[in-house]
């Protein structure tokens, strides 16, 4: 391969960059992304940069004397693929041909319809994102964090440290149900009445209300919540509406073997936009989870430049953690298809606890809470045994 380019440049395009150079490709490499910075660091993002604790220069992604021989195209948009040619056509109608394609566009937070150009109201994906919300929860006053998930938990920790008056609000009746099980999702979600910050669970959100700012959540029970600023945490879409006519299967994202191989020669995906086929459940699925992004490129690479010659092997399993209230939370595996969870060790009513999901007696996924010695231990049985 002569030319290969990498669109998008945060950590997953990033990884892939750095996997090509150390799987000894040498040719052209084009890394494109549509922020104008330097690929950072975003899960500290929502929590001690959003805190003012961890200033932008720490969130840098690379080191100074590294140095990838890459021409580096920042601020501008990848908005179409001829597939075919594998040349990549820019929002700037200028285009990059290659050889080979690395698709790492990631995923956008999605947003409330009806919000637009209401001010008080943020989502919170990139560092513009972090700046923003960050300068207004310095002055303080009472905010809605609209969706219980990691983010929102995140959020939410954050602004009850820095003295915010905090209401989280989630349509499902139990936060975190989805990625952890309901009765861990319950125990981990249960931090939030612990610090006094309001958990509304069950109820959806019918709008906002304000003239030019927000001044409150309307909820669908009937119920009016006072708000001065409103973080919406409803998850994220992948990036991939620029693949549409690409000839590239999507399907919630690029759909991908367990190598990270699309439907189309010469293209590979990674990172939050990429659906990777995992052994283990019999199923494509998304991973949007920094560990992903960082372990997963070299798999890709791997493929790309063998032309899908080497034997791929299954990934490890999907790992992620998040820091609420000073709770360090370690999950690893798969909680979907568990048919029980035991605490092992610890108290839930201490939020020490490890937790192991087995399914007809086999672990398959594990969830710490402040247990991080033993966690890992854990996570390395379930990643030998797979």
């Amino acid at each position: 391969m002569r030319t290969v380019a990498v669109v998008g440049a945060s950590l997953a395009g990033l990884s892939a960059a750095r996997s090509l150079r150390k799987q000894g490709y040498d040719g052209r490499l084009v890394v494109i992304g549509d922020e104008l910075h330097r690929p950072y660091d975003r899960p500290p993002l929502s929590k001690e940069f959003l805190a003012g604790s961890l200033a932008e220069s720490d969130l840098a992604l690379e080191p100074d004397a590294e140095d990838l021989r890459a021409q580096w195209l920042l601020g501008v948009r990848a908005v179409g693929l001829d597939g075919p040619q594998r040349a990549v056509r820019l929002a700037d109608d200028s285009e990059v041909r290659a050889d080979g394609v690395v698709i790492a566009t990631g995923a956008a937070a999605r947003t409330l319809p009806g919000t637009d150009g209401l001010a008080g109201v943020h989502t919170l994906r990139t560092l513009d994102d972090a700046r923003a919300l960050r300068d207004e929860l310095t002055l303080g006053g009472r905010l809605v964090v609209i969706g219980g998930g990691f983010i929102g938990a995140e959020v939410a920790s954050t602004a009850y440290a820095l003295g915010l008056d905090v209401t989280v609000v989630e349509a499902a009746p139990t936060p975190l149900a989805g990625p952890l099980g309901e009765t861990m999702g319950t125990i981990v979600s249960a931090l939030h009445a612990d610090h006094g910050v309001r958990l509304l669970c069950g109820v959806g959100v019918k709008g906002l209300s304000g003239e030019s700012r927000v001044d409150a959540v309307l909820l669908e029970d009937g119920r009016s919540v006072p708000a001065d600023i409103v973080v919406v945490g409803v998850g994220a879409r992948p990036c991939v509406e620029w693949l549409a006519d690409s000839g590239i299967e999507l399907d919630d994202g690029v759909r991908c073997g367990a190598d990270g191989r699309t439907s189309l020669a010469g293209v590979v995906a990674v990172g939050d936009c990429a659906s990777w086929y995992d052994p283990r459940v019999g199923m494509h699925r998304r991973v949007e989870h920094w560990t992903g992004a960082r372990e997963r490129p070299d798999a890709a690479v791997t493929a790309l430049l063998a032309g899908g010659a080497v034997e791929p092997s299954a990934p490890r399993p999907p790992y992620f953690w998040s820091d609420q209230y000073g709770v360090k939370i370690q999950f690893a595996g798969h909680a979907a298809g568990a048919d029980s969870v035991t605490i092992e060790e610890g108290a839930r009513d201490a939020r020490n606890v490890l937790a192991v999901y087995r399914r007809s007696g086999h672990p398959v996924a594990v969830l710490g809470m402040n247990q991080p010695r033993l966690f890992m231990r854990w996570r390395k049985q379930l990643a030998a045994a797979a």
